[in-house]
């Protein structure tokens, strides 16, 4: 029988607070159990175990992390709108690290299509609407986009800059400058041709 005030969302949200105590690595049903005081048998009426817990975490933060930056990015575009993305994806790495190396985590493609991840898609496609960059540069786009943001926060999450100079900030601002350069720079259609291949003698 269900343990009394167990739900699913509400051992989602404690697995969540707890990773971001000590790591999403370290999060388990017998860590939780504990935190609630019940045995672990209690929480298999709610969930299906580590893997599901794990992935209930994930999608809290895909959630969290999309609902957040689409306030942040309201009313913005062009080079504001990606700075206002960017401050909330440092931001809710730095606040929620357990949250974030959570989203990290692979979802079937049910899991995936259902979650926040396409809204999340879909508002980075609208950050960069304004440079006008058509396909398949828009993609490139989205991908450098959340490799430059994903490589930096995982970097100052480990501590990657704290023994040299400049500050971290700095970077981040020279980092988001240079983007905004890139994608703001005129395109030719000479750009998108491929390179002759060379003759071999």
């Amino acid at each position: 029988m269900p343990r009394a005030g167990l739900t699913r969302e509400r051992l989602v949200r404690a697995g969540a607070e707890l990773a971001d105590e000590v790591g999403i690595e370290a999060v388990t049903p017998s860590e939780l159990a504990r935190r609630f005081d019940v045995r672990v048998a209690s929480l298999y009426s709610h969930l299906a175990g580590a893997a599901d817990l794990r992935t209930g975490i994930a999608l809290l933060a895909l959630a969290e992390m999309t609902d957040r930056a689409a306030d942040a990015v309201a009313g913005r575009a062009g080079r504001d709108a990606v700075r206002a993305f960017a401050a909330v994806y440092r931001d809710y790495a730095r606040t929620h690290p357990g949250r974030y190396a959570a989203t990290r985590t692979p979802l079937d493609p049910a899991t995936a299509a259902a979650s926040a991840g396409p809204r999340h898609s879909r508002l980075m496609r609208s950050v960069l609407r304004d440079y006008d960059l058509g396909e398949p540069d828009e993609t490139h786009a989205v991908r450098l986009l959340g490799s430059l943001l994903h490589g930096f926060v995982s970097l100052e999450l480990a501590g990657g800059f704290d023994h040299s100079r400049p500050a971290p900030a700095a970077t981040w601002d020279w980092l988001l400058d240079a983007l905004d350069a890139l994608l703001s720079r005129p395109r030719h259609p000479s750009d998108d041709t491929p390179p002759t291949p060379r003759e071999t003698p």
